[in-house]
């Protein structure tokens, strides 16, 4: 069964701007998918989708069985809790140190501030930043910055990862780390679904979605060949 499914999405902004046409795609528990495509290829939208940010204008798109669509904002809450969502827009607070920022969502989901602080330790120290975590975020490289979002992200255990260009305006052993992170929670069975622009990534995926214009143009699956006996 697919973890997330879309069928015969349309989504179509005010002023008739198509973003989403006619996408149909399954994505399996523990894949690594990466988005890829020009800009405004709607790579974007459909990582938004997913999370219920914005919903299809028509089609279906399930995620764990639930119909994003018909979804009330009552079960919103539900179904961001078995998300990580890292998204470009999402800016990590400054008035606030790197721990703090991590053990965000476990606070607004009412979880108690020793068990927060304990996991966000935890998180931070799998992406490698755990000596950070007193620092002020303003002052981290931009790379740390991403791999500090990446852990807030993980922090509460999600099912599946969304990543919207996560290695945006990295340099190159930034966003490598960035990456192996990211490949890291994918070995141990979080299902991931990274939008880049970057084809040096594409080659580590399990299947590559080309999307332009709205459509899917192409996909490739990576080829496994097994030694022979």
């Amino acid at each position: 069964m697919s973890m997330i499914e879309f069928q015969q999405v349309y989504k179509e902004y005010p002023g008739n701007a198509v973003a989403l046409a006619d996408v149909s795609l399954s994505i399996a528990k523990g894949e690594l998918i990466f988005l890829a495509g020009p800009s405004g290829a709607g790579k974007s939208t459909l990582l938004k989708l997913i999370a219920a940010i914005e919903r299809p204008t028509s089609g279906a798109v399930h995620v764990n069985g639930q119909d994003i669509g018909r979804l009330k904002s009552a079960g919103l809450p539900y179904l961001r809790r078995r998300l990580g969502l890292i998204f470009q827009q999402q800016r990590l607070l400054l008035d606030r140190s790197v721990l703090a920022n991590v053990m965000l969502p476990l606070i607004v989901t009412g979880s108690a501030k020793d068990e927060a602080e304990k996991r966000a330790r935890a998180a931070l120290d799998k992406v490698g930043l755990l000596r950070r975590a007193a620092s002020a975020p303003q002052s981290l490289s931009g790379g740390e910055q991403q791999r500090v979002a990446i852990a807030r992200a993980i922090v509460h255990r999600p099912q599946i990862i969304l990543a919207d260009e996560p290695t945006a305006n990295l340099d190159r052993e930034s966003a490598d780390r960035v990456l192996n992170t990211l490949r890291a929670f994918h070995g141990a069975g979080v299902t991931c679904v990274i939008s880049t622009h970057d084809e040096h990534f594409l080659d580590s995926a399990d299947r590559v979605v080309y999307l332009n214009q709205g459509k899917i143009a192409e996909t490739w699956r990576r080829q496994t060949t097994e030694e022979p006996a």
